[in-house]
């Protein structure tokens, strides 16, 4: 396992100031953030990392079609216990119970997606360095301790894979077969690449931003991971480069020393372990842009099984979504007797406005209380009280965002299995 030389905050950072609709950004002194991250100096070694997991036991997922089984694991770098989708390259699926602890998801269960499994087993901060080039001003070649100077901002931020619950799609479709787990929301410390950006001066011209990890290929003839963002959304103030989650470093499976956090767009965005910032004087037709991670350009990202001759568009913003999380699929529900419902809630790339729950398989709605707003892009928990008579009941919940947006009734489908939101059914017997 990897040695844990970090030496945490006592107190942490306050985020108890956000307000609905906002984003909570809340700067960190440099005393600060050595402190309470520990990064100068550090070198994190994981000779681990890609090594075989061993399975604890399996689980079944309520997916639609099979296997439905899968193997759980706590044999990863700082991981606990997560389902096992793939080894290599690594792909861990946070368990549903683990919603129902609290807002922010922990970080050794934090979900964990790679593209390619050649992924460094060390990284030492001392001679790491990020280099930001391309069309700018001035390239540069920053060290972490460098980074450390600039001024520190913290955002509560989900970050969801594209294909998360794509195990669900009917008719199935290609890719990881997740259920709900590939997602998560963590506190995320770091500076804005905006200020970085700065640093190298961005010429006139510039068109878009390119990101590029520590991770390669596994042939060489395979696409390097690559992703970007348009000019004006990298220089938005929001968008950051991040090296803690929830008050500690980040881990490695989750892209130490330095990570994208691009709030309410998909996590294909979010590249781990960055090292390559390239500013472009045209748009990026690389492979990771033009042909993977695109979506029809319909409303919900929806098409008929086999329709051709769409127009694709590189997925961007997350939509709504809603989950209980204190009962699952085939649970037992007290008969007759009042019983707290809960689950959390997010608004994709706007806050939450509100969120609903129907006991009768959607032909009613009751509103829920709302929990505390960590902020717009952040996992907002939700609760109610329900009494339902004895039998089976199909508990329905659905989340509408500060925009308007409420998730649909009906299933979007595509290619890629991606942006499924919605409104999800659990069934329970009542006795």
């Amino acid at each position: 396992m990897i040695p844990h030389k970090l030496v945490p905050s006592s107190h942490g950072v306050d985020v108890r100031h956000s307000f609905a609709g906002a984003a909570l950004v809340r700067p960190l002194s440099r005393r600060s953030a050595l402190r309470q991250f520990g990064l100068a100096g550090l070198s994190l070694f994981a000779a681990s990392a890609l090594a075989p997991a061993m399975a604890d036991e399996i689980v079944g997922l309520p997916l639609p079609s099979g296997p439905r089984e899968r193997p759980t694991t706590h044999d990863f770098p700082q991981k606990g216990h997560m389902i096992l989708q793939r080894t290599r390259p690594p792909l861990l699926e946070t368990p549903m119970e683990v919603f129902d602890r609290g807002v922010f998801t922990p970080n050794d269960q934090f979900y964990v997606r790679w593209h390619w499994a050649v992924i460094p087993n060390s990284v030492d901060v001392n001679t790491f360095r990020l280099a930001v080039r391309g069309h700018v001003n001035k390239s540069l070649s920053l060290s972490i301790a460098e980074l450390l100077k600039m001024p520190r901002v913290e955002l509560a931020a989900v970050n969801q894979c594209s294909g998360n619950s794509r195990g669900f799609y009917l008719p199935r479709v290609a890719g990881a077969q997740w259920a709900h787990g590939a997602m998560g929301n963590a506190r995320w410390t770091g500076i804005r690449l905006k200020d970085v950006l700065d640093l190298a001066g961005v010429k006139a011209g510039a068109v878009q931003v390119r990101f590029d990890g520590l991770d390669e290929p596994v042939v060489t003839d395979a696409p390097d991971f690559k992703k970007s963002l348009d000019i004006d959304h990298a220089r938005d103030g929001e968008v950051m480069i991040a090296f803690a989650m929830n008050d500690e470093q980040l881990p490695l499976l989750n892209g130490f020393p330095l990570r994208l956090i691009v709030p309410g767009w998909y996590s294909t965005y979010w590249v781990k372990m960055l090292s390559d910032i390239e500013v472009l004087d045209k748009p990026d037709d690389n492979y990771w842009m033009a042909v993977a991670y695109t979506i029809p350009d319909t409303p919900h990202a929806n098409i008929a099984p086999g329709q051709t001759g769409v127009k694709m568009v590189p997925i961007n913003r997350m939509v709504p979504r809603s989950f209980l999380t204190n009962f699952a699929e085939g649970s037992s529900f007290p008969a007759s007797t009042p019983s707290s419902v809960r689950g959390i809630a997010f608004g994709g790339d706007n806050g939450v406005a509100r969120v609903e729950l129907s006991s009768d398989g959607g032909k009613s709605w009751r509103p829920t209380a709302l929990g505390k707003d960590y902020g717009k892009y952040s996992f907002r928990q939700w609760e109610t009280k329900l009494a339902l008579d004895k039998g089976n009941h199909a508990l329905m919940v659905r989340c509408t965002n500060l925009a308007g947006d409420t998730q649909p009734a009906s299933p979007n489908w595509n290619n890629g299995g991606f942006m499924r939101n919605v409104i999800e059914t659990v069934q329970v017997a009542a006795a």
